[in-house]
């Protein structure tokens, strides 16, 4: 639980107290490879502190064709914000690439956290809002760029998880096909 409360350090101040409050309030949860945090048309009821491992966002296409939109490392908080916000269904999955070790954090724990801790809204706003940057950091430099790019592009900003997160997945999130993902790594090496 260490990562996580260095990791909420990073926003704000917490005494001990504090710290020993949000650690109750965690709970554990372990996913197997391709296991499921979270699944499109269920309403998000949790949050996960990735601890160890990779998961991962995705959705099905009006083709029926499974897209990976983004993968959150450790060190990463992950939830489908729209769903667990405004108690919609998800129009996503979060799933598993690799086990998983999760701080898992309810609606509830979460909401007595905000009552308990007063600098806890201003920290859970903090780390959305690095969030929300890094996603338009991440998405949209994909837009302008060719396949090649994207992949060296990827290799840039996530080198720690190029080589832990499967090709198919991979070439899903840069928008190509395995194939030619292999391709560009043939030619690059």
């Amino acid at each position: 639980m260490v990562n996580l409360i260095n990791y909420l350090l990073q926003f704000g101040q917490l005494n001990q107290q504090q710290i020993d409050l949000i650690k109750s309030k965690a709970k554990v949860i372990e996913l197997k490879k391709e296991d499921y945090f979270s699944e499109a048309g269920k309403i998000a009821r949790q949050v996960a502190f990735v601890d160890d491992g990779i998961l991962r966002v995705c959705y099905y296409n009006n083709k029926g064709e499974e897209i990976t939109r983004y993968f959150i490392d450790e060190n990463n908080f992950a939830v489908d914000l729209n769903s667990f916000s405004y108690q919609i269904p998800s129009s996503e999955y979060v799933q598993a690439v690799t086990d998983c070790k999760l701080f898992v954090f309810s609606a509830d724990a979460l909401k007595d956290l905000s009552v308990t801790i007063i600098a806890w809204d201003s920290i859970i706003n903090a780390i959305t809002a690095k969030s929300l940057i890094e996603k338009v950091n991440r998405i949209s430099p994909m837009l302008a760029e060719d396949a090649k790019a994207r992949y060296i592009s990827f290799l840039d900003k996530f080198p720690q998880l190029a080589n832990r997160i499967p090709l198919s997945l991979l070439a899903s999130y840069l928008g190509i096909t395995q194939s030619s993902l292999s391709r560009i790594r043939k030619n690059i090496r």
